[in-house]
């Protein structure tokens, strides 16, 4: 068993409403009058009220380098990481006792938004006290399936070494690869849909000590599942271009929820002998609204079970890898009575799913 112990987040200081961005994305564009009456909609649509970026809203009206936004990610990725990581280890809500650093014996380190050689979580050990022997797992390139895969490969981590701990932290600043000079309407979907954000979790294996500083009834993991299809390289990504990262967003995701997605968590459910109506919530990554509708609509989940994927949706977007933590730490602030069960869910390119049994108790 993996025992999640306690999550943080580190929120961007600069929030921006819905309509704020829509007008901004409105003046940008050399859309026709026609073209902006039959696109801009996207942003009326999408159920999301406002966003958080690291970056203040002028910053959009400007043609930027490749080169300055990868280094104004480095810097605000290692700052809201670090706030990230100080929220989750102090959590009075979760942990009894502040977590020290040199308790961790891994931190799995995930992003898509920007790169960086050594990677970030090298920079985040000089930044604070970590054991110079802390194993290190960065990962790259998942998307909006990093942080449950993330999950999955901590679980994988404490099944081996059962008395070890693990940090992950999941660091997205998609408005930094925001694209000026990109009219397609991918580039202006993920204008509509996508915000910053870095979330933190810290993990424990069954005969570690830190099981017991936990405060409330809190989730384990249970069980996981990975799927990837093959031949979908196209539905999900990026095309990296010498101004930076240029967003793939094909409009068939929605669809895939209802053949991939279906299929493999109707695996996943025969695997564990269980159905939908013996899964108290679902822990979903929302990548949109429409992915949350044909996961209701496919799966037969009522918008309970969902409640804070729509929240996480409303109040800051998509931030991709990080936004199933946001989701997973508004379930973990709710009052369980223990032996409840819940399934996360995030899609991301490759295009893949990941899948993983939570059962909460002390």
């Amino acid at each position: 068993m993996t025992y999640i112990c306690s999550a943080g987040i580190g929120v961007p200081d600069y929030e921006i409403s819905q309509q704020e961005i829509k007008e901004l994305v409105k003046g940008l564009f050399p859309y026709t009058e026609r073209q902006l009456n039959r696109l801009l909609p996207v942003f009326d649509h999408a159920a999301i009220e406002k966003r958080q970026f690291v970056v203040p809203m002028n910053w959009f009206q400007q043609a930027h380098t490749f080169q300055e936004k990868n280094k104004l990610y480095q810097t605000y990725a290692i700052h809201y990481a670090l706030q990230a990581m100080d929220d989750c280890l102090t959590n009075k809500r979760f942990v009894k006792q502040t977590i020290p650093f040199d308790a961790i014996d891994m931190i799995i380190f995930i992003s898509s938004t920007g790169i960086a050689t050594p990677s970030l979580d090298a920079h985040l050990l000089n930044q604070r006290p970590f054991r110079e022997d802390v194993e290190r797992m960065p990962l790259w390139g998942l998307g909006c399936a990093g942080g449950a895969i993330g999950l999955s490969r901590a679980y994988d981590y404490l099944t081996a070494h059962p008395k070890k701990t693990v940090l992950i932290v999941g660091a997205e600043l998609c408005s930094l690869t925001f694209q000026k000079e990109d009219h397609k309407k991918s580039n202006l979907i993920g204008s509509a849909l996508f915000g910053d954000g870095v979330g933190a979790i810290f993990l424990c294996g069954n005969q570690s000590a830190y099981r017991a500083n936990r405060t409330k009834v809190l989730p384990k993991i249970v069980q996981t599942s990975s799927f990837t299809k093959k031949d979908s390289l196209g539905v999900m990504g990026w095309d990296i271009t010498n101004n930076g990262m240029e967003v793939i967003f094909s409009k068939s995701i929605p669809n895939l929820v209802q053949t991939l997605w279906k299929d493999h968590i109707d695996a996943f459910f025969k695997k564990l002998g269980t159905t939908e109506a013996g899964i108290h919530s679902f822990i979903v990554h929302p990548g949109g609204k429409k992915v949350l509708a044909a996961m209701e609509e496919t799966g037969n989940i009522s918008v309970k079970k969902l409640a804070h994927s729509y929240n996480v949706l409303r109040n800051h977007g998509n931030i991709s890898s990080a936004t199933i933590f946001y989701v997973l730490n508004e379930w973990m602030n709710e009052q369980f009575s223990g032996n409840e069960q819940s399934i996360v869910s995030a899609l991301g390119p490759g295009f893949s799913s990941e899948l993983l049994l939570l059962e909460w108790g002390i």
